[in-house]
């Protein structure tokens, strides 16, 4: 098997949504999280993941 030669660029932004999501999901892991944080989380987390592709 060859190894794929990949030519795209890893960039600041992709970097930075990658922390974001890590956050955000780290913030919906907090156990005294009340319902309506809760959403707001999960709906942050699905922009972000839209922004990066991941939907």
């Amino acid at each position: 098997m060859k190894p794929e030669n990949r030519t795209s660029t890893y960039t600041c932004r992709e970097y930075r949504e990658e922390m974001i999501l890590l956050a955000l999901q780290k913030k919906l892991a907090a156990p005294d999280l009340v319902p309506e944080e809760k959403q707001t989380l999960l709906r942050e987390i699905a922009e972000v993941e839209a922004r990066m592709g991941m939907d």
